[in-house]
């Protein structure tokens, strides 16, 4: 695809990493002195680290670097935005000819990314991250994050298995990425929408060296509840076919009740004609209108049109 040899962007969120970001930093740069000596890279590729709103010395230790290194952009958002928007923000800064997006905790491992700039260099605009094994997980983590895949597939989400957001992109599908102005972020989705050709590098996922991971499982249901409302109606089809299932019971149900009443000295009167029916439409109902209701609030989010991030400060080395 390149006739020349490309510019890389290498964009790393950062939230509460003062204990990995010493080797963080290390591996990345010396993965980039590598990849330039090789003649896979130019010498003016950059690694972009985005601090999201950090508690800890993250800030200060990405901007006492990037003040040291020409290799390192440090970017501070103005508050805690989250991952997905803090990695868009990121990919926003860069400038460079292909730009590959890691998590900070390095479980992905940043050897794989020559592979990407190789498949690059083949014509693929996007090279996809993934998973060949989830050794590293606990067997409820690997079960509940397989069976998310699955279900994402049979609701007509176009996902690619076990890829999270370690990915390449060329400058057109990231330009063709900030198109998509949408405020409920969920990238891995997003760039499917994108196009062009795409292939795919697999590895082993790493295990955490330092610090505790981001995604407890509060927030993994919560991005996982946010893929599926953002990319798939599903759900409110699903809502029709409840409303036909409650319907037969409720059919079945009065069946029911008037055989105890009409063949039977059983039937206590009045009971189980109103109170059934009653606890069952109402479940139902209640069920129909959170679904609904989630939709509702993520039409709100986007008519709002609120700004994704606000970055207060950026530190280079001029």
């Amino acid at each position: 695809m390149a006739s020349h040899t490309p510019s890389l962007a290498v964009v790393i969120p950062c939230y509460n990493e003062e204990e990995m970001l010493p080797k963080t930093l290390a591996t990345m740069l010396s993965l980039r002195e590598g990849m330039i000596s090789r003649g896979k890279i130019s010498a003016d590729s950059k690694i972009y680290l985005v601090d999201d709103g950090s508690k800890d010395r993250t800030w200060e230790i990405l901007a006492r670097e990037a003040t040291a290194n020409s290799a390192l952009v440090a970017v501070k958002l103005s508050r805690n935005k989250g991952h997905q928007n803090a990695l868009y923000a990121g990919l926003c800064a860069t400038t460079e000819d292909i730009t590959v997006s890691i998590d900070a905790d390095l479980q992905d491992d940043p050897k794989n990314i020559e592979a990407m700039v190789d498949e690059y260099l083949k014509g693929n605009d996007v090279v996809y991250g993934v998973r060949s094994a989830r050794n590293t997980d606990t067997f409820f983590k690997r079960f509940t994050a397989e069976g998310y895949y699955h279900l994402m597939k049979k609701m007509g989400v176009d996902l690619v298995f076990n890829h999270a957001d370690f990915r390449l992109l060329s400058r057109r599908a990231l330009e063709s990425l900030k198109e998509y102005d949408e405020s409920n972020l969920f990238l891995r989705g997003i760039v499917r929408e994108v196009g062009y050709p795409s292939s795919v590098v697999e590895y082993e996922r790493q295990a955490r060296e330092a610090g505790e991971s981001k995604y407890p499982l509060k927030k993994m249901l919560s991005f996982a509840w946010k893929g599926i409302t953002a990319f798939s109606t599903a759900p409110l089809r699903m809502i029709t076919v409840l409303g036909l299932v409650s319907g037969f019971a409720s059919f079945s149900l009065i069946a029911w009740v008037l055989a105890i009443r009409f063949f039977t000295d059983n039937a206590t009167p009045g009971w189980a004609s109103v109170l059934l029916p009653l606890l069952f439409i109402g479940s139902v109902q209640l069920l129909c209108l959170g679904v609904i209701g989630e939709y509702l609030s993520k039409i709100y989010e986007e008519v709002k049109r609120r700004p994704k991030f606000h970055i207060s400060e950026i530190v280079k080395k001029d």
